[in-house]
This record gives C-alpha cells, sequence and structure tokens, in this order.
C-alpha cells in the first residue's frame, strides 16, 4: 500500500511539473499585405499554468497582483517572405522567447487579451 502511495505522488508531482510555465515549441503565421502571402515559422513561447489565488472572496478591495506564464527575455529571427514585389522588404521580424517565468504580462510589449487570434491566423484571403 505505501509503495501505491509513493508511486502516486510521484505521478502528480510529474503532472505539476509538467504543468509548469516553460518554453514550448510554436508555429506561427507571419504575413505582409504588400506581399500577398502568409508563411509558416516555428518558434518558441512560453506555455504552461502559474500559481494564482482570488482573493476577491476573502478581501474584496484588495487588489492582488495574478502571475502569467510569460518570458523574462527574447530574441528576433528575420525571415525572407517570398512573393514581394521589388519595391517591397521582403524581410519580417518576429521576437522567440528564450526564457520563462509567473509574472505579470507587460502590455507595452505583449498583448495581455484573453482571447487573441491566435498564432495561426493569416487576415489574407488564401486561394
Amino acid at each position: 500500500m505505501e509503495k501505491l502511495f509513493i508511486l502516486g505522488l510521484v505521478l502528480c508531482w510529474n503532472v505539476i511539473l509538467s504543468a509548469a510555465c516553460e518554453l514550448s515549441n510554436i508555429t506561427i503565421v507571419l504575413e505582409k499585405e504588400e506581399c500577398g502571402v502568409c508563411i509558416s515559422v516555428n518558434a518558441t513561447w512560453c506555455s504552461g499554468y502559474c500559481h494564482t489565488k482570488d482573493p476577491n472572496l476573502m478581501y474584496p478591495h484588495k487588489s492582488e497582483k495574478q502571475g502569467v506564464c510569460t518570458y523574462t527575455e527574447v530574441t528576433y529571427e528575420t525571415v525572407k517572405i517570398p512573393g514581394c514585389a521589388e519595391n517591397v522588404n521582403p524581410f519580417h521580424t518576429y521576437p522567440v522567447a528564450v526564457g520563462c517565468h509567473c509574472g505579470r504580462c507587460d502590455s507595452e510589449t505583449t498583448d495581455c487579451t484573453v482571447r487573441g487570434l491566435g498564432p495561426t491566423y493569416c487576415s489574407l484571403n488564401q486561394a
């Protein structure tokens, strides 16, 4: 019985660790309206869960800062978008996360909305 209990604890610990805020591979779509094309690229970004609590029920007038899984540092990569006219700059630069943590979402540099368009959205009509 004790071995079964320890096995259960180990499995729960693995689930908790796997849900932590960490780098994950994603595919994002880049578009340039002047070129009329969207391309997919692979990148890394932060994904996972952060410990949060809702103190509103206990202390409704106290503001609590909630942590979200966000980046600690980013680098920038550049790709060439095909099909651009000669008078259009064909290069597009996009951010790639290199470190993650649980912290405040910086609305100066990040879209902190709950429902965004998603990384695979392309506004150009693809035939």
